[in-house]
């Protein structure tokens, strides 16, 4: 977004995704040699990341998804790809009990099995005693190229006990999305919901580096996300084959192997922050399901929303159109960014009566967009939630202008950047 460093300088695609994969806090992205390192790490630690270095999504649409549609997962006989798995199915005559602990060789060697045969090579690996989530980062060779493959776990907070994957999973654009060529979703017969998409690292193709992945959910919380790439790392290496090795299919079989969520139920609980007991716990981030419901609420009623798209947690997008042409509307929600309040609020902003600092930017585009504008206002409460609201004169930032001016004024954006809704959980 305008006014902070661009994913493409600091970071790759993936950390500003979704964070996600959302999902999931912690860590620095400032070395550019470790790109698929970053990526794996960005899965369970985005959203701290960004709060140190006080970056706020701009185009991450390429990847962050919202959706219906898909196909079941195939049986395991018929084509090659990843191996049956030897632990028992949750609720069969003989489930396998879960171990008090994995390792990172755990998550490696879990992974080398449920992989088709070929060469492997481990890049990082972490287990479930650690401050970040389980992760498994390798390049794999299958005898026609080196290709990055990524597999990160997670647990989903439940609300009374219970998860809706189909809320949960990682959602596919409900509408044209630039630099993806599929994605779908499905519900599973065990009740998990599973998105398979394709896409590329770049929006703009800058690369051809292509970025295949799957994200899984099940009703117990667990949550799988794998990657992969036609080339050995997502950035910085050169492209080593037509395509990721593992063909959709092969994607959603390897994300629902029962083994991924045993080793996530081992993951500790994480901790939740309370005003009243003064816990140091970082805030819960709002999910960008929730972001994009207050969105649609507090955007002006006349006008007609064309797609949207969200992160797992902490940003969104909606396009618009007043009848002039179509127009961008992102945000950013991140609790917990007093620390760097000073970098983001200089000269030229404003403190309200409650505490709330403002900035107001407007300006180029930051995509390379012909004719695109951006105008911006940047909010922090004073406990340090920070909402930041952009809107474009495109459909796109990496697209030419389709209007004139952003299609909300700055007093609109500053409305909703100002809003209420964004201090709870509620509509």
């Amino acid at each position: 977004m305008p006014g902070d460093q661009s994913p493409d300088q600091h970071s790759d695609p993936f950390e500003e995704r979704l964070s996600a994969a959302l999902h999931h806090v912690g860590g620095t992205f400032d070395s550019p040699g470790g790109a698929l390192a970053a990526a794996g790490q960005a899965w369970g630690q985005r959203l701290r990341l960004r709060r140190r270095r006080a970056a706020v999504m701009g185009g991450a649409a390429s990847l962050a998804l919202v959706g219906v549609g898909g196909a079941l997962l195939v049986p395991w006989g018929g084509t090659p790809g990843p191996r049956p798995s030897s632990v028992a199915v949750p609720g069969s005559a003989e489930p396998t009990p879960v171990a008090a602990s994995f390792t990172g060789d755990d998550m490696i060697r879990t992974l080398r099995q449920l992989l088709p045969q070929g060469k492997f090579s481990t890049s990082e690996a972490r287990g479930t005693d650690g401050e970040l989530p389980p992760l498994a980062l390798g390049v794999y060779d299958d005898g026609k190229g080196e290709a990055a493959v990524s597999v990160g776990l997670g647990r989903i907070p439940a609300d009374a006990g219970k998860v809706d994957p189909a809320t949960a999973v990682l959602p596919c654009a409900d509408g044209e999305q630039s630099g993806l060529d599929s994605c779908r979703t499905e519900l599973l017969p065990d009740g998990s919901a599973i998105t398979v998409y394709q896409g590329y690292e770049y929006p703009d193709r800058r690369a051809d580096t292509k970025a295949w992945g799957a994200d899984l959910v099940t009703r117990a919380g667990q949550h799988v996300s794998v990657m992969e790439w036609n080339s050995a790392a997502e950035k910085g290496k050169p492209i080593s084959r037509p395509e990721p090795p593992l063909t959709p299919a092969q994607l959603k079989t390897l994300a629902a192997a029962p083994e991924w969520r045993r080793i996530a139920d081992a993951i500790p609980e994480p901790r939740k922050s309370t005003a009243t007991t003064g816990s140091s716990a970082r805030p819960t981030e709002m999910s960008g399901t929730v972001i994009l419901r207050k969105l649609a609420l507090l955007l002006p009623a006349d006008l007609k929303r064309v797609s949207h798209g969200s992160q797992e947690t902490g940003w969104g997008y909606v396009v618009v159109d007043d009848g002039k042409g179509a127009s961008r509307v992102e945000i950013n929600v991140q609790p917990d960014m007093s620390d760097v309040a000073d970098q983001l609020y200089g000269a030229g902003s404003e403190t309200l009566d409650d505490g709330t600092r403002v900035a107001v930017r407007q300006g180029p585009g930051e995509k390379g967009g012909a004719g695109v504008v951006a105008w911006t206002v940047d909010s922090m409460r004073a406990d340090g939630a920070r909402v930041v609201v952009s809107a474009f004169n495109a459909a796109q930032q990496n697209e030419a202008a389709t209007r004139a001016q952003p299609a909300l004024t700055i007093g609109q954006l500053r409305a909703i950047a100002l809003s209420p809704r964004w201090l709870t959980d509620q509509d």
